[in-house]
């Protein structure tokens, strides 16, 4: 089986638990596998493009308080309404946002790239390493009894999310707690990672054409990570995620990549 069919495949079998979407029937996920990276540290090119975030983030917020970006604001009520407190958790982009000050962090060139493309397209997005993963990705409003795990004080913790809680998780237990929040160390990308999958979560007033134009920013720079770089992408929205296993009904966005 190639890499393309496995990721389609990895992608096809992904959703979003109906629970999620009565919760926001607004909110879409765009989910993007890619294989073929070539690791690396920080270089000239992540360095500019986390510059350019920098750069509009300070214009943003010279305007308003991050609290009043329009996403920032659609992502602060997504948390209200499974009961996760907004000033204490923040998701992923406000997160970014109130770095941006002081300057973004500066990891390898993967992960400065999706970064840059977060603060770029005000949207969370996060990426793991696909390699890691033990069947493919689902959201869902946790029991409480899934595993998460992380780190406190440099020694492993195993953590369960709150009854209710929006958890991305897979076969093995939760990757990402409180749908964009903190994400867990098992599927974490390291400088080793040559498979990986990104996740663009949107909720209104986001448009599919915003949506698409972040995607398409992310892909374009990371198909230059490499020779042989393969992508491929899935939308997930309330009318395609009751569909799962044909490409025009998932919703899959098709390959792209270079050779």
């Amino acid at each position: 089986m190639t890499e393309a069919r496995q990721h389609q495949d990895f992608l096809e079998a992904a959703r979003v638990d109906e629970a999620v979407f009565a919760l926001r029937p607004d909110y879409r996920a765009l989910l993007i596998a890619v294989d073929g990276l070539v690791a690396g540290p920080s270089d000239a090119e992540s360095e500019t493009l986390l510059q350019r975030a920098e750069a509009a983030a300070g214009a943003w917020l010279a305007e308003r308080p991050v609290t009043e970006l329009p996403h920032v604001v659609s992502w602060r009520e997504a948390y209200q309404g499974f009961g996760a407190k907004p000033n204490r958790t923040r998701n992923s982009l406000e997160a970014l946002l109130r770095r941006t000050p002081v300057g973004l962090p500066r990891v390898n060139r993967l992960t400065d790239i999706y970064n840059a493309i977060s603060v770029l397209h005000q949207i969370p997005l996060g990426g793991e390493d696909h390699a890691r993963y033990q069947g493919s990705p689902t959201l869902i409003r946790a029991t409480g009894n899934e595993i998460f795990d992380t780190a406190s004080n440099g020694e492993i913790v195993i953590e369960h999310p709150e009854p209710g809680e929006v958890v991305w998780m897979d076969d093995a237990g939760v990757t990402c707690r409180r749908w964009n929040w903190r994400q867990g160390r098992r599927t974490q990308l390291t400088d080793n990672t040559t498979s990986a999958l990104f996740i663009l979560d949107a909720l209104a007033p986001l448009t599919e054409d915003d949506l698409t134009a972040a995607a398409d920013d992310l892909s374009g720079h990371l198909e230059r990570l490499g020779p042989n770089v393969t992508i491929t992408r899935r939308l997930i929205t309330p009318d395609t995620a009751s569909a799962p296993g044909t490409a025009n009904a998932s919703g899959l966005l098709g390959e792209e990549g270079r050779s």
